[in-house]
């Protein structure tokens, strides 16, 4: 059987910490920033960790082994 290939989106947006977690990015960064408070823009601009619910599809997409 031949190797899974991983999705090409899902590499850019994804990356494993050194525990195995999945790490992101948070969306609503990118435009209409003015009606946004400054503690809000400075909290999107920090990464998080995917939820519990997602890992198993996000896996899917990278192409990671369980």
């Amino acid at each position: 059987m031949p190797k899974m290939k991983t999705n090409s989106g899902a590499k850019k947006r994804f990356s494993l910490t050194g525990t195995g977690k999945i790490k992101r990015n948070k969306a609503f960064k990118s435009h209409i920033l003015t009606k946004k408070s400054t503690k809000r823009k400075r909290n999107l601009g920090k990464s998080t960790l995917v939820d519990t619910t997602d890992v198993s599809n996000v896996k899917f997409l990278l192409a990671i082994g369980k």
